[in-house]
């Protein structure tokens, strides 16, 4: 496969070593310091540090407060191998995903403030090749990128996130990818997450100001802040900086560097101080990055000019780049706080900003979630406002108590029916007369329905009191369940959560040769092809799209509409992040193969798999096109050892019967490994490369 490229500043070097990320591991606050005025903040948030390696699935932590324009406390817990060797400090980095999505936004910003960049004029004013098989795009501007109402599908991510690879495909091949879809909704219409809206975003920056995104933000953002420790995968990182990841899958393998290349939507590494030095800009610290007026609309509700629940207590409530501009808890002291996480793989991170009172707090983690990332930062902000007597305490968590049941209307029994909602979800929900809501999850048929009572107040709520629904019938004709929930962390707080969860989905019947083409693929495996041989994707679990459709919901493909023989759109409309990231499947036919494209990715089908050769010699070469090669593990070849002599760009995984991985070559370094019975094995490289293939007992 042919690759565009940026030029690679440095080759990575690779260090492996040993830990289990899941072990309760005794942690070290060694060189944690703090101002005498929060010590009792110090005390709390080590302990809840402590609780995140020993029970989160974190494997280490770091965290800073930040406090009129000062660190005033800052520490690590977890470990970096498992002797203890490699020491964890303020200056190990850390990837933080998305949170590099607030980067990108004071870029764009910078460029407004210099009267370059309209943030309401048309994209195509200044990416003049911008364009989409759906005319609407011509309306989409760099305010919809950045509050992510331009009704892009969602995330195009193909050979994006790699293990020690550099390579900017996903991002320089962007445009060619847009070129190929429609939108989803009218640009403007809603807020739903989407990061290809940034990496668009961050090719404005490219294009407006004639540098890299890289250059950029060093130029204008790390160097005047003094943010010594926040790099890019474009620059040289010492690997001896990062701290380390550990695999899920083989819990005592460290992983190679991760590297999102979509750099401004989720590619920055930086440290806990970094990301508070950062937030000087939004509190009035950071003179001469923005302007006020810049940052003061950085911090509008964005999220009410399109459909969006009515405002409740949540996590997410979009600004310009942030998450939210209204978090829970600190809404409930009056309090006005910012916040933007990031979640890569295998890293995580928070930062909460309370631009009023001048202060901030950011975590960042190997392992774990940037919702534990986030509780930690809430908790060092509370413990610091409670120190500094600006709140009297701690205020306890929320529910809604246990429900009382009311009479319920009878036109509310109409609600019944299938609901579509993100990853997939296809729900049946079920309304009784006596008031009561069953919601059973098709798509996972293990997991236990959950049952809900009706009240007083219109909706339904659980059991435990910790979620109710309600069913909203909006503007443009949807009719989507709102959630909202309280959800306790034990030993670390709490996360409210208020979003449509689903939306209603309409019958579809399909035509009988409609129909009969979608029968023959039920139950069929494509397997992926056009990724990198770097990809994170080969590494945890085997890269497949099953075709499964639903007896209780014929006409729909999970949640995608089938609207002929080879086409399955999805069509939700789903503000917030129950909608995000929707993809098309359209299938076509190549020299007797059938493909499947899918958010970038090109998967074929089972025939395409062959069982591996059982004798001593064989060899497989990488088709012109660039396509993986995939085999199976017969029961002549299963226990036996196989060493593969690799080219020098090229890689191969190996999974057993029930598709968990068991060795990914850019991962282990190990080019011999012993075959499963009923296996599958990938070899992915560039075209025209072999693998020379030998099998011994």
């Amino acid at each position: 496969m042919s690759r565009k490229k940026r030029t690679s500043i440095t080759a990575i070097t690779l260090v492996l070593a040993m830990l289990s990320p899941t072990y309760a591991l005794a942690s070290s606050d060694t060189g944690n310091s703090a101002n005498l005025t929060f010590r009792s903040t110090e005390r709390a948030v080590i302990e809840k540090a402590n609780l995140l390696t020993q029970s989160y699935g974190t494997t280490s932590v770091q965290y800073a407060l930040m406090d009129e324009g000062k660190i005033v406390l800052s520490g690590q817990v977890g470990v970096n191998d498992p002797k203890g060797e490699i020491p964890l400090t303020a200056d190990t980095m850390y990837g933080i995903g998305s949170t590099s999505k607030m980067m990108l936004t004071t870029a764009v910003m910078k460029l407004v403030d210099e009267g370059k960049v309209n943030l309401d004029t048309p994209i195509v004013n200044y990416i003049p090749d911008f364009k989409m098989k759906d005319k609407r795009y011509q309306q989409i501007t760099p305010r919809m990128l950045l509050n992510h109402s331009s009704g892009l599908l969602g995330t195009s991510s193909n050979s994006a996130i790699l293990f020690g690879d550099n390579d900017t495909y996903a991002h320089d091949t962007l445009l060619e990818q847009l070129a190929n879809q429609n939108l989803k909704a009218d640009p403007g219409a809603y807020s739903v997450y989407s990061n290809d809206g940034f990496t668009l975003a961050e090719i404005l920056v490219e294009r407006v100001s004639g540098m890299s995104f890289t250059t950029f933000m060093h130029r204008y953002i790390t160097e005047p802040l003094d943010m010594n420790n926040t790099r890019t995968p474009q620059d040289q990182v010492n690997l001896k900086q990062m701290a380390a990841t550990y695999s899920a899958t083989n819990a005592k393998q460290q992983l190679p560097l991760e590297t999102t290349n979509m750099i401004a939507s989720g590619g920055i590494y930086s440290t806990a101080e970094d990301l508070v030095k950062f937030s000087r800009i939004f509190t009035g610290q950071g003179e001469g990055i923005l302007s006020r007026e810049s940052v003061q609309a950085m911090e509008q509700e964005e999220y009410k000019k399109g459909i969006w629940p009515e405002d409740s207590d949540s996590s997410i409530a979009y600004g310009l780049g942030w998450d939210s501009v209204n978090l829970f808890p600190f809404n409930d002291y009056g309090i006005k706080a910012v916040t933007k996480g990031g979640n890569t793989i295998t890293y995580h991170s928070s930062l909460i900003v309370l631009p009023e009172f001048n202060m901030a707090a950011a975590v960042t983690s190997s392992g774990g979630t940037s919702t534990t990332d986030q509780l930690l930062a809430t908790e060092l902000l509370l413990g610091a406002l409670e120190e500094k007597n600006i709140i009297p305490g701690q205020k306890p968590e929320k529910s809604f108590s246990t429900p009382v049941t009311a009479d319920m209307p009878k036109e509310l029994l109409s609600y019944t029916g299938i609901y579509g909602g993100g990853a997939n979800l296809l729900m049946k929900l079920d309304v009784k007369d006596n008031g009561q809501l069953t919601v059973s999850t098709l798509s996972a048929p293990t997991n236990p329905d959950q049952k809900y009572t009706y009240t007083a107040d219109g909706s339904f709520v659980n059991d435990e009191g910790t979620e109710k629904l309600q069913f909203v019938n909006e503007d443009n004709g949807k009719i989507y369940l709102w959630s909202r929930s309280y959800k306790s962390v034990p030993g670390l707080g709490q996360i409210a959560s208020s979003e449509y969860k689903a939306e209603k989905l309409e019958t579809n019947e399909l035509a009988n040769d409609v129909a009969a083409a979608w029968q023959k693929r039920e139950g069929n495996i494509y397997y992926l092809v056009n990724e990198k041989h770097t990809s994170t994707l080969y590494n945890i679990a085997l890269p497949m799209i099953p075709i499964h459709t639903f007896n209780e919901w014929p006409g729909y493909i999970y949640t995608n509409k089938i609207i002929g023989a080879n086409q399955a759109v999805n069509q939700l409309q789903i503000p917030g992040l129950a909608g995000r990231d929707t993809m098309n499947f359209e299938f076509y036919q190549e020299d007797g193969i059938e493909y499947v494209t899918a958010g970038g990715n090109v998967y074929a089908s089972q025939e395409v798999v062959r069982p591996i050769y059982s004798g001593n010699q064989s060899k497989t070469t990488i088709q012109a096109n660039g396509h993986s090669s995939w085999f199976t593990v017969p029961a002549s070849a299963a226990g036996k050892t196989m060493t593969v002599q690799m080219p020098s760009s090229g890689a191969f995984a190996v999974y057993n019967q029930a598709g968990i991985g068991v060795n990914h070559t850019v991962v282990s370094g190990q080019n011999e490994v012993a075959l499963p019975e009923n296996g599958s094995i990938v070899f992915a490289g560039e075209p025209g490369s072999t693998f020379e293939i030998s099998l011994k007992k």
